[in-house]
Formats: C-alpha cells, sequence, structure tokens
C-alpha cells in the first residue's frame, strides 16, 4: 500500500497536512490506543496536543482561530485520526464537530462565534449538539424537547440521548420544539453553557466501541438562557440541521475510510509475519484474494469520500446524494473489512492482544450515526426517483 493513499489526486497543501496528521497519530495516539479503549477514559491530554496541531475542528475560520481547512482537508484529518485509533479519533472529531461549526458560522451570532469558537479550536472548551432523544433518532422532526419563551429568556425542557462530548461540554447545541404543533417548521436551535441550573448529564458507559469517546444522556429541567442564545431565526434549525448534514456524512465516511486502512494494514503485517506450513500465510491465495478484495473497497471509499467532500466543497448539485453514497459505501465495507481482517489474524483477531478486534468494534457505529444506512438510501432514491 501507499504510504500516501490518495495522494495524486491532493494538493501539496493537503499531502503536508496528511503527513503531518500520519505522524501525530503514530507518535501520540497508536502507542496509548489500547489502554483508552481498555479503560473507557476521556483523552483530554491527547485533545490538548491535536489543538496544538489545528486538529481540532480544523473547519472553523481562520478568523475565529481555526484552520479553515476545507471539506477534502478536514475529511483527510479525520481519516488519518481514525487510522490511529477509532475512539480517539472519535474523540477529538467530536469538539467542534462539523454541526456545530456550521450553524454557528452560518446562524448564530457573533458573539457566539468570538466567545465559543476559538475555545474549541484550543480545547479550551468542549461542545456537544443535542438533537436525538430516546424515542426519536432518524425522526427529528419528532422530537419532545420544548423551549418556551419567558419575557427576555428560554425556558427549555427536554430529555436528549446518544449525545456525544454530553459529559465533558461546556456548552451544548439544543434542539427543541418552538411551535410544537408545527412539526419539523417548529424546531429553534439554542446555545446552552453547561453550566446552567437544570442542565444533567448521565454516562453511557456500555458502549461495544469506540470506548475514548464520550456518550451522554442529557437532561433539560427548566434551563433558562437568555433570549439571544437561539441560533438563527425562531423554528428554521431544522432546515439548517438538514443543510448540515452533508458535512457530517463526509465526517463519518472518513471515519469509515480511516478504520478500513487501519485494519488492511494490520492484515498485511501480520499474513507477512504469520507462518502456517513453514510458510508465510501471505503465501497462500485465498488471504491473497481476501487482502486483494479488502484493498478494493479501501480505495473505492477512498475515492468516492474524495469526490463526495470535493462536490460539497463546490456546491455540486448532487452533493447530497454523493455525501450519502460516500456515507453508505464506506460504512458498509468497513464492517466488513474489520471482519476480514479478524479472519486475517484468525484466532489471534478474536482477542484484544490485536488491534484489529478494536477496529471491528469500532466500525460498526458508522452505520448508523449521522443517519443510518436505511436513511442514506432514502436520501440516494429521493435523489434519483
Amino acid at each position: 500500500m501507499s504510504s500516501q493513499p490518495g495522494g495524486e489526486l491532493l494538493s501539496e497543501e493537503q499531502r503536508a497536512i496528511r503527513q503531518m496528521v500520519r505522524e501525530f497519530g503514530e507518535n501520540e495516539i497508536e502507542p496509548v490506543a489500547h489502554e483508552y479503549d481498555e479503560s473507557h477514559a476521556y483523552p483530554f491530554d491527547i485533545i490538548d496536543q491535536a489543538a496544538q496541531y489545528d486538529l481540532v475542528a480544523p473547519t472553523v475560520p481562520i478568523e475565529y482561530g481555526g484552520a479553515g481547512m476545507d471539506t477534502l482537508s478536514a475529511a483527510i484529518v479525520t481519516e488519518e485520526l481514525w487510522r490511529a485509533d477509532p475512539g480517539i479519533g472519535c474523540a477529538i472529531g467530536n469538539n467542534g464537530f462539523s454541526t456545530n461549526v456550521y450553524l454557528l458560522t452560518e446562524y448564530g451570532d457573533e458573539w457566539m462565534r468570538e466567545e465559543w469558537l476559538s475555545k474549541i479550536v484550543d480545547a479550551e472548551a468542549h461542545d456537544a449538539i443535542a438533537v436525538s432523544e430516546p424515542a426519536h433518532g432518524s425522526d427529528v422532526a419528532g422530537i419532545e424537547a420544548r423551549a418556551e419563551k419567558d419575557g427576555d429568556e428560554w425556558i427549555i425542557n427536554g430529555n436528549k440521548m446518544w449525545i456525544s462530548n454530553g459529559n465533558v461540554a461546556d456548552v451544548v447545541v439544543v434542539f427543541a420544539k418552538t411551535d410544537p404543533d408545527a412539526g419539523h417548521r417548529g424546531i429553534s436551535a439554542f446555545l446552552v453553557p453547561t453550566d446552567r441550573e437544570g442542565v444533567r448529564a448521565d454516562p453511557i458507559d456500555n458502549k461495544l466501541g469506540i470506548h475514548a469517546a464520550d456518550l451522554a444522556e442529557m437532561i433539560f429541567d427548566d434551563v433558562r438562557v437568555p433570549e439571544d442564545h437561539l441560533i438563527g431565526e425562531e423554528n428554521q434549525a431544522f432546515y439548517y440541521f438538514m443543510e448540515s448534514l452533508e458535512d457530517g456524512r463526509i465526517t463519518v465516511a472518513a471515519q469509515a475510510v480511516g478504520t478500513m486502512q487501519a485494519a488492511l494494514d494490520a492484515a498485511i503485517e501480520y499474513a507477512q509475519e504469520r507462518e502456517q506450513f513453514d510458510q508465510p500465510i501471505a503465501d497462500f491465495q485465498a488471504v491473497q484474494h481476501m487482502i486483494a478484495e479488502m484493498a478494493t473497497n479501501v480505495e473505492v471509499a477512498r475515492a468516492m469520500l474524495y469526490r463526495a467532500a470535493a462536490a460539497v466543497e463546490h456546491g455540486d448539485d448532487r452533493a447530497t446524494q454523493l455525501a450519502s453514497i460516500a456515507k453508505l459505501f464506506a460504512s458498509e465495507r468497513a464492517v466488513e473489512v474489520t471482519d476480514d481482517a479478524i479472519q486475517v489474524h484468525g484466532g489471534a483477531g478474536f482477542v484484544s492482544d490485536f488491534p484489529v478486534e478494536r477496529y471491528y468494534r469500532d466500525a460498526r457505529i458508522t452505520k448508523i450515526y449521522e443517519g443510518t444506512s436505511e436513511i442514506q438510501k432514502d436520501v440516494i432514491a429521493d435523489r434519483l426517483l
């Protein structure tokens, strides 16, 4: 495999970004990945280090302290972080996740950007987005959280579920109904500091994978915020959220590609070292074919990711469709490729002594969040039909 996958498609700056993140991952993440997976600890120190390399919220505009990366460059960052370790890569990426950056940059008041974006970029503050609820995941329009106006304040009540960074966030973007009878036309978004009275987070620790990433259930009980904490216009947040999904799906596709690449690298290394019948198992055609299929899936998924990222960046009419295609294909193939990596390892792949067991568990989430595979099929078919 090339040390710079997809390098011929990238600019000199993007190749330099890839190399920089690769070295950061090899030096700072890979040596401790197993430890964080076992302990379920949140990698505050590594996130602080990542911030020094502009790897936290890299799409934040330069004027607010960010690197101002384009969509493809940010996807490369995500890909390489997840190649180093999906769990720690997810923890880094959840800070200044693309949806929050988009909402604040495009629709937030200037004070929101000045107060929070630079802190997130520098890892001085952690953020989260609270959309999903116990009874409403894919059905965003059905959320039941409420926000009511009381003088010059909003009062927020609701229960949010599966919130990345919920336990560590200093500020959270909360989606709530401001017109309960209007369906998706009655949803608004609010910027809520988590030190407000009535905000509570309960850890979700029994995850299958991405153990270093934080996950919580969040409760908002009569939480009051000033009226200027409304993001954009009242009752418009559903539309803002739909606009942001392309970036989010590119991000998850990049996560899947990075995990696939890591699994492929591990399978190649093991196949060349492991001997059976007095020869490396890499000499057996069955193993060669398996690795060839893995490599094919990785390269196709990466090509689709880069094509979709370019489409999103340039406002291509097919951007939404291509982002869903990239997310669907990459996430589905990530589960297959990590499964094949375990097969190449045999019994050794079934225990945590080798990282492929971790990659297999971590890959599975990419088929679920930022829109399940089934939702991606709906989006693709809708655009075609």
